[in-house]
């Protein structure tokens, strides 16, 4: 907390001397909610908040909450993560209306429910911070939080019969069912309550309190259809809420705060005093401190020049990094661990919950592992943490659970990424143990029908590859990259025997490697490749084939091992088959819409292939990674509602890329390597200042220098690395933490002699084949 301060207080300094829009002020969390997730929406949330207070307007279906062409609201609820929700507010004024009401028919009216039209003119939304009028008594509502609280302010434009609504049901992506929930009048200014809720694997408890700052004139609930006035306390299970009445007058403001809590109500009391008390009904003081928050987060990277469009992308981007993944233990370390017993932890070492970390190795690991090595180690020692009390590592904890979403255990490269790039903070010795595990160790189903570990996996470690009567061959690639990150870990640690095998289990990508046709191809058992496939053919979700995404794409799928591939395929089949990929993909804006990853070879919409454009490098053509990274951040991207992200955002991983990208770096093999280094793209920037944490990096700043930089000017004319030529496409990290300055000579045609070179090269684990004499 205290580096957060001082790099806010460093930002208000350079605001006051240069009178320049902040980062904070950049980044438009409306950016992209048509078409969003669930978990991306234009909320008051703090970085990686329990509370993410968001308005919903959408039913029941896939990449619910809240879309923006929508102009209604049904409700705000406490809890926008994966599988998860929770606690619902929304005011009324009139008769009193417990149905919320269809998303496509909102009135003022009885029969289709609270749901309220809103002016849309008045939404604004910033991190930290969203507000609206409501249609439904033209009342304006406000929202702002700390991580574990909200805080809401209701503005009242008439003399009305004031109701606030507290309802448990809510519809999202994973609408889970109600199994028992009570809600509590305990004083005339506080309520109480707790939800316990189960979709699929997921079972959880929400507890809450809210209080007012006013006191409440009368209580009541409902439960499904019946509705009871005039009581203490509703129970039951289901469709159920509860409402406080009030008597309001023009002009009048209701001030509400809540906390929730997945541990007991006294410890989601305990959130809301502890969070809320310190401002004493201030919101602007709360909203404020979210403000300062995110631009100190926001902040550690400066850049200059640009347009506002680009800044705009670029903050928004790096705000979506940190906004969807949730903390789920409370102020003073308590949390729910994988068997729902109450577990302790430092308050100072969150445990967090997510979606899967599939694929982040190109995105959200090497931007935090930059930005936020302290977050990054919190992240290791939260995962360490499940492993210690559940026995394996999460691959998507969502709410302290095993989900085993997605396929294989892509956390092993944010643990090993991290120890290599001098992040050490956490229990080593148990890292590497629960690598070992999780990689010599057939996955289970869990009791509550999750799955923990890697599925197909006996077969793997007997065969070498995932046969197709089991499950996808595309499985065998990502066990393939986990096992070289233990090889890498192994190698650091000095482990020879355990080095030596997963170097060599690193290499099995090549027993899916039909040299024939030059593909990643589907294997039988028996070993014999399977006969109705083309390149185009089989993606899957369960089953053969390759999972959300085609033999095309997988065949690059290659992240440790770029030069094996090149060895197997051919530099001159590799370059030719990528480029005509993008040139054919370019007219897609690189996303296959409506997830028919069979239709393009360049789906940047989802993970498993955001790294095509930087493979240009490894194949003696880096001017075509110049090119694409550039196509991609002006097509794939935008700046509107929109057009934010055109495929699945998953929790910030197309942000943190892009962000990557428009400073020029990326990391193909996730950083996992024993000497981590950074490739080079195409800054989007003249400037970027990268602020350095001083408890992990030695340097102070590292800045990238783009000099006339421009969409026609892409291409690296010369490079330098702190004052010394650079003649290739890659630096060592170590370089960089260091501190100094890449300065880039950009230029309107490519320079093909410039990091062309074989030996110009990022390394791989195979080595080039030698020249013929």
């Amino acid at each position: 907390m205290k580096k957060i301060f001082f790099f806010a207080l460093f930002f208000v300094a350079l605001v006051s001397a240069t009178a320049q829009k902040q980062p904070v002020d950049y980044a438009d969390p409306l950016l992209g909610t048509s078409e969003s997730r669930w978990m991306l929406n234009p909320g008051a949330t703090m970085p990686f908040g329990m509370v993410q207070l968001s308005p919903d307007n959408q039913g029941g279906v896939w990449k619910s909450g809240y879309e923006y062409s929508l102009n209604n609201i049904g409700g705000f609820s406490h809890i926008h993560s994966w599988t998860m929700a929770g606690l619902s507010v929304m005011p009324t004024v009139g008769a009193l209306n417990t149905r919320r009401g269809p998303a496509d028919g909102p009135t003022t009216g009885w029969t289709t429910g609270y749901r309220s039209r809103i002016y849309k003119e008045t939404e604004q939304a910033s991190p930290g911070y969203y507000a609206v009028k409501l249609m439904n008594g033209d009342i304006t509502t406000e929202l702002t939080s700390t991580t574990r609280a909200g805080f809401f302010r209701f503005s009242y434009s008439d003399e009305e019969d004031a109701h606030i609504l507290l309802d448990l049901d809510i519809p999202f992506e994973n609408t889970a069912e109600i199994l028992d929930a009570k809600i509590t009048k305990v004083s005339d200014k506080e309520i109480e309550g707790y939800s316990k809720q189960k979709w699929s694997w997921n079972d959880y408890t929400v507890h809450f309190v809210v209080r007012f700052n006013r006191p409440i004139e009368s209580f009541g609930g409902w439960v499904g259809n019946k509705v009871t006035k005039d009581t203490t306390a509703i129970a039951g299970k289901g469709k159920m809420g509860a409402y406080a009445d009030f008597k309001t007058k023009k002009g009048d403001v209701i001030l509400m705060q809540t906390a929730i809590s997945l541990v007991s109500i006294e410890q989601a009391r305990l959130n809301l005093e502890t969070e809320m008390n310190p401002f004493n009904w201030n919101f602007d003081g709360v909203r404020d401190n979210a403000k300062n928050t995110w631009n100190a987060l926001l902040g550690k990277i400066q850049i200059e020049g640009g347009s506002d469009v680009d800044r705009k992308k670029f903050y928004t981007n790096l705000y979506r990094s940190y906004v969807a993944r949730t903390t789920w233990s409370d102020v003073n370390g308590k949390y729910v661990d994988v068997n729902e017993i109450v577990r302790q932890v430092d308050k100072n070492s969150p445990v967090y919950g997510s979606d899967a970390l599939w694929n982040t190795f190109w995105n959200l690991n090497q931007l935090w592992a930059l930005v936020n090595p302290d977050l990054t180690s919190n992240w290791v020692r939260s995962l360490l943490e499940i492993y210690k009390t559940g026995g394996w590592l999460p691959k998507g904890p969502a709410g302290i659970e095993y989900s085993g979403i997605m396929e294989a255990s892509h956390e092993i490269p944010l643990i090993v990424g991290a120890y290599q790039k001098g992040i050490r903070d956490f229990d080593v010795n148990k890292a590497f143990e629960a690598m070992l595990h999780q990689q010599t160790t057939p996955g289970v189903v869990t009791p509550e029908g999750g799955y923990a570990g890697n599925k197909f996996f006996e077969s793997y470690m007997k065969l070498g590859f995932v046969p197709t009567e089991e499950g996808q061959v595309s499985n065998t690639l990502e066990y393939a990259y986990d096992d070289w990150c233990v090889s890498q870990m192994a190698k650091a640690l000095g482990k020879k025997k355990e080095y030596d095998m997963f170097i060599k289990r690193a290499g099995n990508y090549k027993n899916v490697f039909d040299t024939s046709v030059k593909y990643i191809r589907m294997k039988h058992k028996d070993s014999t490749w399977v006969k109705e496939w083309n390149p185009y053919c089989c993606t899957s979700f369960s089953g053969p084939g390759y999972l959300e995404g085609n033999a095309w794409q997988y065949s690059f799928f290659n992240p440790h091992d770029v030069q094996g591939i090149l060895n197997l395929m051919g530099k001159d089949e590799f370059n030719n088959r990528l480029d005509e990929g993008f040139e054919k993909s370019a007219r897609f804006n690189f996303n296959a819409e409506g997830d028919l990853y069979d239709r393009v070879p360049i789906n940047h919409g989802n993970q498993p292939n955001m790294q095509a454009s930087w493979l240009f490098n490894y194949s003696g053509k880096p001017w075509l990674t110049q090119k694409w990274t550039r196509e991609i951040m002006s097509k794939y991207y935008g700046a509107t509602a929109y057009h934010g992200w055109l495929g699945d955002e998953d929790e910030g991983q197309m942000g943190a890329w892009y962000v990557m990208a428009a400073m020029g770096l990326f990391q193909t093999d996730g950083g996992a390597s024993t000497k981590p280094f950074y490739e080079i793209g195409s800054p989007l920037f003249e400037k970027v200042t990268i602020n350095l944490d001083p408890e992990y990096y030695p340097g102070q700043t590292f800045t990238i220098e783009a000099h006339n930089t421009s969409d026609v000017n892409r291409y690296i004319q010369s490079a330098t690395l702190n004052g010394q030529p650079l003649t290739k496409p890659w630096f060592y990290h170590a370089d960089l933490v260091k501190g100094g300055s890449l300065v880039l000579e950009m230029g309107p045609e490519p320079n093909m002699q410039w990091g062309s070179k074989d030996e110009d090269a990022p390394p791989s684990m195979s080595a080039r084949p030698k020249k013929k004499k």
